[in-house]
């Protein structure tokens, strides 16, 4: 399984990549049309679909409940954001996110040990 695990964690963190960029891309641009934003978002997000599809099937196939799946692509989500946040954006995390980023890695490994 945990091989199952890996390879859907992969695809979950390239599907996260294309939908961090289509949900906060656009704050860069504050200029342009929320029209134009909006179908940009959707066209990215379509990658999306792509990835976060066939990870969730082949995990859950694998042996993955749909729990530990919701889990690991919140933990996921949370990574690939705070990359994007701090790379990108240029924006800076407080010690409040780093404590609640390690409760939600906690629960991914309380949703996995049990």
């Amino acid at each position: 399984m945990w091989k199952t695990a890996m390879i859907t964690a992969g695809m979950l963190t390239i599907s996260n990549s294309f939908m961090t960029v289509a949900w906060y891309g656009h704050l860069k641009f504050e200029k342009s049309p929320l029209w134009i934003v909006v179908l940009v978002s959707w066209g990215i997000a379509f990658g999306e679909y792509w990835f976060q599809v066939p990870a969730n099937r082949w995990g859950h196939e694998g042996g993955l409940t749909a729990g530990q799946l919701k889990i690991m692509q919140e933990a996921i989500t949370l990574i690939v954001f705070c990359i994007f946040a701090s790379t990108y954006l240029g924006e800076r995390f407080t010690w409040n996110y780093y404590v609640a980023f390690m409760l939600i890695l906690a629960a991914v490994g309380f949703v996995f040990a049990f």
